[in-house]
């Protein structure tokens, strides 16, 4: 199942041109406001990963394929690849290093520990943003996990792993 964004700004009479060069903009990213100065063009996941060091969220495809970059967008599974930095501005960012709290790993993050749901890892961050978002929207049932997941591949094929993490945290053990 592909994950589409949020329609992320407004398009409307007043609306400001900005670009084509470097322009400013304001991120709120786990939950800390961010100020970068970058083209128009950039991606949320190059602005993340390049501009505000936030490597959590990683580059596989660059073409919304494989959910590497899955991060939310105001509580939304997005494919921050895809997903042009400015268009973030006014909207909370949410990525693997904003799930932990306090220095305790998130329930998922511990469970994707617990039931060696990773092998080489790389696509770790985008399976465990997918998890946790695919269980606050309901998906709960056994053969729902793995199809709202299916827009994250594991070149691993931990697939098995993945799931019972996601159905440990669901069940609270």
């Amino acid at each position: 199942m592909s994950v589409r964004g949020p329609e992320l700004t407004e398009h409307g009479p007043g609306l400001e041109e900005r670009g084509p060069g470097p322009v400013n903009v304001t991120l709120s990213v786990n939950g800390t406001e961010r100020h970068l100065h970058i083209e128009p063009r950039v991606s949320l996941l190059d602005a993340l990963r390049e501009h505000l060091e936030l490597t959590g969220s990683k580059k596989g495809c660059d073409q919304g394929a494989c959910g590497a970059c899955t991060v939310w967008i105001d509580g939304r599974r997005v494919l921050a690849c895809l997903t042009l930095a400015m268009a973030c501005e006014g909207h909370e960012v949410t990525t693997v290093e904003g799930l932990s709290a306090d220095g305790e790993l998130h329930a998922m993050q511990k469970a994707f520990i617990a039931e060696d749901a990773l092998q080489c890892g790389y696509c770790t961050p985008g399976q465990i943003m997918a998890a946790v978002a695919l269980l606050a929207e309901g998906h709960t049932a056994d053969g729902e996990i793995g199809e709202w997941m299916s827009g994250n591949l594991c070149r691993c094929a931990a697939y098995p792993n993945i799931r019972a993490a996601v159905r440990a945290v669901r069940d609270g053990s």
